[in-house]
């Protein structure tokens, strides 16, 4: 693949981080702090087609690529990885309805889910089963008229707050992962409850919060795909939610490279600003390394989606591991070069 960019990229990356600048980067310590979901900021996203981007357009999308996205994530979450984090896993959601969604679902809910007039949660994890998703245990009992649902979901983001759900729900007795079906649920059906936004150490512009389903009716015409299919839809949505979440990594480890650089310009040691050592110099060289291996991983992984290539899911969850890691590692070292001031709000 070409590793630069094309003009219409450029333009959208630049877009992204205007409006990040904007938009988010002022706030973003506040959000965290009062614990603000920024619905508004949200709705002014969506306007530019930032929780859409790679929906279909005949639903309100941009049509683009998870190439594009990836790059525009990234620039987001420069200003704030938790707000863009979220709007990652928004555009899962609408991405699960519009690619798995019969005509008519996919209207009802995709128009104003890419308008940001609803927003989406993904409910995969429960207390028992989170990387191994086969082993959920919330169920689906099919009536006469539709589908009830029972069971709790665990460290659900935006839960609380947002409208629409995806739930995965096992719908049949073999307890394997064919029992697994995908269902588009509001989350103000009766029936629903929620837990206590979580006391996180950080990403608190976007709630975390447990969500309990007691007989909450779904009519079949918000069954995603067939019944049983569910699993494999988990599996294709997180293979783009690692490009993403990879993305947000590096978003975040630019966005500590960017502070650290400008500190190090300004404070002074020994008479003379902290980049004159050698020590910092090396220390900065390996944390921009790592950050432009991880992009090229990550950007490598969105092209092979997009391409549908053998080896995505491969290479997705590969980028997602090098990536966070190595973006935790960058933003630890600005810490570190901050000193005190990096511990300290």
């Amino acid at each position: 693949m070409d590793f630069g960019l094309n003009d219409d990229q450029i333009l959208f990356q630049k877009m992204a981080r205007d409006f990040a600048h904007r938009e988010i980067r002022p706030h973003a310590a506040l959000w965290d702090e009062k614990k603000i979901f920024p619905r508004e900021v949200l709705r002014a996203a969506a306007d530019l087609g930032f929780l859409s981007i790679y929906i279909s357009e005949d639903v309100g999308g941009m049509g683009m690529t998870r190439l594009d996205a990836s790059i525009i994530f990234e620039e987001l979450a420069a200003a704030c990885p938790s707000t863009a984090a979220y709007i990652t896993i928004h555009t899962m959601v609408t991405w699960m309805i519009d690619t798995f969604g019969h005509p008519e679902l996919r209207q009802r809910f995709c128009r104003e889910m890419t308008a940001g007039l609803r927003l989406g949660s993904y409910c995969l994890t429960e207390p028992s089963a989170g990387s191994d998703a086969a082993s959920l245990r919330t169920t689906a009992v099919r009536q006469e008229n539709g589908w009830f649902l029972n069971g709790s979901k665990a460290f659900i983001s935006g839960a609380g707050e947002t409208d629409v759900l995806v739930v995965m729900a096992r719908s049949g007795n073999n307890q394997n992962v064919s029992d697994i079906s995908a269902f588009v649920v509001h989350a103000q059906s009766p029936g629903i409850s929620f837990g206590e936004n979580e006391r996180k150490l950080g990403w608190n512009s976007q709630p975390t919060r447990s969500i309990s389903f007691d007989n909450v009716f779904v009519p079949f015409d918000q069954l995603l795909g067939d019944e049983g299919s569910g699993f494999k839809i988990a599996m294709r949505g997180l293979d783009g939610g690692r490009v993403n979440i990879g993305s947000c990594s590096i978003g975040a480890a630019q966005g500590a490279i960017d502070h650290a650089l400008r500190y190090i310009q300004e404070r002074e040691q020994f008479g003379k600003p902290l980049a004159a050592f050698q020590t910092i110099q090396f220390k900065i060289a390996d944390m921009i390394t790592h950050l432009v291996a991880s992009r090229q991983m990550i950007r490598l992984a969105a092209d092979k989606l997009d391409n549908k290539d053998r080896d995505a899911s491969a290479y997705c969850a590969m980028a997602k591991r090098f990536a966070t890691d190595k973006g935790f590692e960058i933003c630890n070292e600005a810490v570190q070069i901050f000193g005190g001031y990096g511990y300290s709000r």
